[in-house]
């Protein structure tokens, strides 16, 4: 693959809702300029981006896929990124690479929930858009419907640059030139033809919505468009370039990539309009070499790191500083990657996006090079929690080292080994994340799991205050054993223990205090309900009595305990729960819906909410709820608002049980226990 100037790379992110057909607007790219001989189907398991087995298995992109298309001069690197939700964190690299994005749209579908979510991480990315209707082949197809939603969506900056022709399928009307296309079945290729008589007064309102977008680039335009002057295709595609990066045009296009439909003149537009790296401000030809990591790949057959190149040439050999890891890594070998497809490379050049294998002490989100990192990128936390266990016994090891490769190659994902409840837990962005998680621990690294429902870590405390006392006394052969306290036990304010001594005369030895203590700290470990461990205790050591030969540090350890299995009983145990601080981020219309879940189903206490700044339409709903009735909030809340809305969610404190719910949790316990 040849060398490029920063200013011949274009870096464009396909970006749209599950189906809209980016891995198949990619494959028609690589053929129509010739990079593959036939044109790969998802369906057939095929296509250049989705060559990972569990994408084959599934039918759709679980990653972003690289995949430089190199046409006249220019190399386009295509950031093929998932659909689907869960998989977000794909898309938050596939922009930090990118230096504008291309939104698909189902021409019959309309705009979706995709459609809304790409926009918004493109927004957030800072980065250009335009859209491209797809599946124009479609019998249901209808054009100018999903135009207008999303010109209603989005905003008058939507523009339509080459649209269907209605009546006439497989032809187009590019607006610039007001010139009709169809294209070559075979490859792609436009032929130009008249505009229908038919179609002459539809296209001529499609231009009028175009040219008003464009005169407001620039005033020499605005003039020449009042005074009806004939445009230049060079003259337009400059405006379209202005107003792209000024994010004051979204250019719209239309085809059928599995009929190669407008990919050609896509293809243009990308290399006429669209910013190069250096025009983005994303990065600098000059200066010294750096690059950032925006991607790895940790599979059995070792670690990838994708990066950009942010400022220089990036030669092999080189060796750079990792400012994060303060160590140096060096670029014996750089590669370009077309899907799974690895190629050679001796230089990449300012802009330009590359691979290198096996870097020790790098991850994503590091900046090598240079004196200050880049802006990191910032990933969503993950709230769905499931345990993971081994099928088999004996795989732990096996599972805690699949994760950990996991987590290298997915930042939406997170582990936990609880060591109150004895799980190991994974905790994903969906209950479909976590599914793949399962099966790539199977395929890359040969251990089956099983992902099971987390424990609560529930608590017990003590609401009354009781005295008892706690004998213990072995005298029978050899040694004797003699520790014997009277205790007070009630409530307590700090978390843990509060351990105080009132013992007036000596009848408790000052010594054997410490081993009391103990006693009870050991003891609080299980409480007396359901065994999970006590807090908020206080306890007082106001008399007792001892031994001058028997007793000893274990007979008042085991005094103590004694003691508190006496008086934990009698002093009206509970059992307390985790309760969290929720926010949840939801559109408008939804509010209601989304307030009587969680005052119903979810035991919550809505405590207020206000409009939601960051976007338009959304509100932001601040509550309480209890762990446990959090547990599948991921994906309620994305049924309620079909994958509109999210929640943030932090445990606080923790709160009393209500006493059905409490039954329910004792008698699992017991059962637990049994087992």
């Amino acid at each position: 693959m040849a060398t490029y100037k920063s200013t011949d790379i274009r870096n464009i992110a396909l970006l749209g809702h599950g189906g809209s057909g980016k891995t198949s607007l990619t494959e028609a790219m690589l053929y129509v300029t010739g990079a593959v001989d036939r044109m790969g189907k998802t369906t057939d398991g095929n296509t250049t981006s989705d060559y990972d087995p569990e994408e084959i298995k599934r039918g759709y992109s679980l990653s972003t896929a690289l995949v430089p298309v190199e046409t006249k001069g220019k190399k386009i690197n295509i950031l093929d990124a998932p659909g689907y939700l869960e998989f977000v964190g794909e898309v938050k690299e596939a922009l930090f690479a990118a230096d504008s994005a291309v939104i698909l749209v189902d021409a019959k579908a309309g705009v979706e929930v995709g459609t809304e979510l790409s926009w918004d991480n493109a927004t957030e990315a800072d980065i250009p858009k335009a859209f491209f209707i797809n599946k124009a082949d479609d019998n249901d197809a209808h054009f100018r419907r999903v135009f207008d939603e999303l010109r209603d969506m989005f905003g008058i900056s939507v523009c339509p640059v080459v649209v269907p022709v209605t009546g006439q399928k497989g032809m187009f009307a590019d607006l610039i030139e007001m010139k009709a296309y169809t294209y070559d079945p075979k490859k792609g290729t436009a032929i130009e033809c008249e505009i229908p008589a038919s179609f002459a007064a539809e296209a001529e309102e499609y231009k009028t919505v175009l040219y008003d977008s464009l005169s407001m680039t620039s005033e020499e335009l605005m003039e020449k468009i009042l005074m009806e002057e004939p445009i230049t295709r060079e003259e337009a595609s400059e405006a379209i370039h202005s107003g792209i990066l000024d994010e004051s045009i979204v250019p719209v296009f239309s085809g059928s990539a599995t009929n190669l439909w407008g990919v050609t003149t896509l293809i243009d537009a990308l290399i006429s309009s669209f910013p190069n790296p250096i025009t983005a401000g994303s990065v600098k030809a000059e200066g010294d070499t750096s690059v950032f990591v925006y991607k790895t790949v940790a599979d059995s057959f070792g670690k990838q790191s994708f990066f950009k190149v942010m400022s220089g040439t990036l030669r092999r050999d080189t060796t750079l500083r990792n400012l994060d890891t303060d160590t140096s890594e060096k670029f014996s070998h750089i590669y370009t990657v077309r899907g799974k497809k690895q190629t050679e490379v001796d230089e990449l050049s300012a802009g330009d996006i590359g691979m290198i294998p096996k870097l020790a002490n790098t991850n994503t989100n590091n900046t090598l090079g240079g004196t200050e990192g880049y802006k990191k990128i910032v990933f969503p936390t993950p709230f769905l929690c499931m345990a993971i266990q081994p099928s088999s016994k004996g795989d732990e090891d096996k599972i805690s080292t699949g994760v950990a490769r996991l987590l290298e190659e997915d930042l939406t994902l997170k582990y936990e080994n609880n060591a109150e409840t004895k799980q190991m837990l994974i905790y994903g962005m969906s209950d479909i994340h976590l599914e793949v998680v399962k099966s790539k621990m199977k395929s890359r690294y040969g251990v089956s799991v099983d992902l099971v429902a987390p424990k609560i870590a529930y608590r017990e405390t003590i609401k009354k205050r009781v005295s008892v006392e706690g004998k213990h006394k072995k005298q029978s052969g050899g040694s004797g054993q003699y520790g014997h306290v009277k205790m007070t036990f009630a409530p307590g304010e700090d978390e843990g223990l509060t351990f105080t001594q009132s013992v007036v005369g000596g009848t408790v030895p000052k010594q054997y205090y410490p081993a009391v203590e103990k006693g009870l700290l050991d003891a609080m470990q299980h409480g007396v309900l359901a065994g999970y461990p006590v807090v908020h205790l206080a306890a007082d050591l106001f008399d007792g009595s001892y031994h001058p030969v028997d007793s000893n540090e274990i007979s008042f350890k085991l005094a103590a305990r004694l003691a508190y299995k006496a008086g934990l009983p009698q002093a009206n145990p509970v059992i307390l729960e985790p309760v969290g601080a929720l926010k949840v981020y939801v559109p408008d219309a939804i509010v209601g819906d989304i307030m009587g879940d969680l005052n119903g189903k979810r035991r919550g206490r809505v405590l207020g909410m206000n409009p939601w700044e960051a976007k338009k339409g959304y509100t932001v709903i601040e509550a309480e709820a209890p762990k446990a009735e959090m547990m599948d909030y991921t994906v309620a809340l994305r049924a309620m608002t079909q994958g509109r809305g999210h929640y943030d969610f932090e445990v606080v404190r923790y709160e009393e049980v209500p006493g059905n719910i409490a039954q329910k949790i004792i008698a699992e316990s017991k059962v637990e226990d049994d087992e």
